[in-house]
């Protein structure tokens, strides 16, 4: 969605919880299940879509709340990284389940994050935390999340003038986002064994 919820390094970081931005991860996070819901069980598409785009909207609001007011916390920055996550997996589930993506390009990009939740265990090992999200990810997360809301309104069992519109749209989106997506993992993977190699000298 938008950017991650990364402090700067001379801001501080607290422990409290219930701060403006962790309040709005938490309702954005409580939308996945009813995401899926309506996709899955109901297919009412017009409301998956609504709430995709209200997510990506608070995901904005948060990001930019904390960095405003200051109030970056610990909870923030896991919750903001894990929603964003969620969101897509969801999607592409619901995409794969209903014809929307061919399979194997869903399993390439939980593939990639799998990969990369690999690296954690690595990096607190070498007593590191989670790297910051390279401009790449952004970029990437941007474009599959612009992608996902075009490509439910154009699905197979969709033939109205919307669905034509949306179709080449999401496509180049999803095209574009996922060769980002990938590329950003292979540059965090990349860091990880640097940051390891540099540890072990």
């Amino acid at each position: 969605m938008a950017e991650p919820l990364v402090a700067p390094a001379d801001a501080p970081v607290s422990n409290r919880i219930w701060t403006l931005p962790n309040v709005l991860s938490l309702l954005r996070l409580a939308g996945v299940p009813l995401f899926l819901y309506w996709t899955l069980e109901t297919h009412q598409d017009g409301r998956a879509i609504l709430l995709l785009m209200a997510a990506g909207v608070s995901d904005y609001l948060d990001g930019m709340i904390a960095r405003r007011y200051n109030s970056f916390s610990r909870l923030g920055q896991l919750l903001d990284p894990l929603a964003d996550r969620l969101y897509i997996l969801a999607t592409l589930l619901a995409l794969v389940a209903r014809d929307g993506l061919p399979i194997w390009w869903a399993l390439g990009l939980i593939g990639r994050d799998l990969l990369l939740g690999l690296c954690l265990p690595i990096l607190r090992k070498h007593g590191y935390g989670p790297l910051p999200v390279h401009f790449l990810g952004k970029a990437a997360t941007f474009n599959l999340l612009y992608a996902f809301p075009m490509l439910l309104a154009a699905l197979p069992e969709n033939d109205g003038p919307l669905a034509t519109v949306f179709r080449p749209m999401g496509w180049a989106f999803a095209t574009w986002g996922s060769l980002l997506y990938l590329w950003a993992g292979v540059l965090y993977v990349v860091q990880v064994r640097q940051l390891v190699r540099a540890d072990t000298r």
